[in-house]
């Protein structure tokens, strides 16, 4: 299993894109599902591993069109070691077919992102990677061929395998990608085409061949993106760009053979990573049924809209448990607008216990919510600041995206 040791300077990354402010604590933010790290270094939730400032975008060394663009172009021997065979073009016209821009606001975190995705449905159902829409509380979507923008709502997501199906608002007879039916083998052409830079407009393509199927992963926790494990998928030597995650990875024949998610950059390598198509199709038909499972999430998760320290392992991972010293769960803060703050629970109150649940750590009160669905009305337990016992009825809300 390949991991994101760093031997030679190199790392394996996400392929999204986050500017952010800087956090000034580390905190979690209690909604529904796993608590999510706010670092010191990042104040957005985890959408890519590499973090690029949008004022460094616009100085990024421009893309030429025409230099590579169209499948098959500038290929070296695909058993070499996997440098990238040559620099990203423009995309051709039959690879700008059913690829969308994907910018996401994280509200809570005062940062925002970006990515691409791939049109599913004609009615505007969009698959992308998840951690392009992780922590949004906001979907923008451009659909490349017509530049026309949609506001977009979450289907459903499943972290495990960094999946996500998107809703577009009023969108009709979208031309949706094309999907290859055969799956991607060693020494085939392909092209990562996507928003590289998240510079938007006509995408970046870069091509290469595949030179390894069936491969596993471990990315690198950075910022406040965890370290995750994805297996079974395609390896290839095209420079995939941050900013492509979610987008279309091509066969000679323009059709899409994976979903852009991972690139190892540095060192002696430059690897891409991509989902199989046919992976990724399975789970969004999932999610698309209304299936909830143990990975699947339909919808946005409840929030209640509290902060715990997270003191003994701030910056690690989002999923990092806090500390649990106190006798309950100790606010550090609430989100300003949230349901929490329009119950009256400031910073300092303890929550001891959720519609009867004990509560005795912040772990257990991310637990209990869990169970919890936007709209959904809980009476928290809590202890103020003075020692006294108090009871607060919260209605939560839609959280973002988990």
């Amino acid at each position: 299993m390949k991991t994101t040791n760093r031997p030679h300077g190199s790392a394996r990354r996400r392929v999204g894109i986050v500017t952010a402010a800087l956090a000034a604590t580390a905190l979690i933010v209690v909604g529904s599902g796993v608590a999510v790290a706010h670092p010191t270094t990042i104040a957005g939730t985890a959408v890519a591993a590499e973090q690029v400032n949008r004022d460094s975008v616009s100085s990024a060394q421009p893309f030429v069109p025409g230099s590579g663009g169209s499948s098959g172009n500038g290929l070296t021997d695909p058993g070499s070691t996997g440098s990238a065979t040559s620099t990203p073009g423009a995309a051709t016209s039959a690879q700008e077919v059913g690829v969308v821009d994907i910018d996401t606001v994280l509200a809570y975190a005062g940062a925002e992102a970006a990515g691409t995705g791939m049109v599913l449905t004609s009615g505007g159902e969009i698959l992308t990677n998840n951690h392009v829409i992780e922590g949004s509380t906001g979907i923008s979507v451009t659909v490349v061929t017509t530049g026309q923008t949609y506001s977009a709502t979450v289907v459903g997501t499943d972290a495990t395998d960094d999946i996500a199906v998107l809703q577009l608002s009023g969108a009709s007879d979208l031309t949706m990608a094309n999907f290859a039916t055969a799956a991607a083998a060693v020494g085939d052409a392909v092209t990562g085409v996507g928003n590289a830079q998240g510079a938007g407009g006509t995408p970046a393509a870069s091509p290469g061949t595949v030179t390894a199927i069936n491969q596993t992963i471990t990315t690198q926790a950075d910022g406040s993106a965890a370290s995750e494990t994805l297996t079974g998928l395609i390896e290839t030597n095209a420079d995939i760009q941050s900013g492509d995650s979610g987008g279309p990875l091509f066969n000679a024949g323009d059709q899409v053979v994976g979903i852009d998610t991972a690139a190892q950059q540095g060192g002696y390598r430059t690897a891409g990573y991509a989902i199989p198509i046919s992976s990724a199709l399975s789970i969004a038909q999932q999610i698309e049924s209304g299936s909830a499972s143990a990975n699947i999430v339909i919808g946005y998760p409840a929030f209640l809209g509290v902060q715990v320290s997270n003191t003994a392992t701030s910056g690690r991972s989002r999923y990092a448990q806090p500390s649990t010293t106190v006798g309950g769960a100790l606010i550090s803060g609430v989100v300003s607008g949230g349901p929490a703050a329009a119950a009256g629970l400031t910073a300092g109150d303890t929550i001891t216990a959720v519609d009867g649940t004990t509560i005795d750590s912040p772990s257990a009160l991310t637990t209990t919510l869990a169970a919890d669905a936007p709209g959904q009305t809980v009476t928290i337990t809590f202890t103020d600041s003075s020692g006294d016992s108090q009871t607060a009825s919260v209605t939560l809300v839609n959280g973002p995206a988990a």
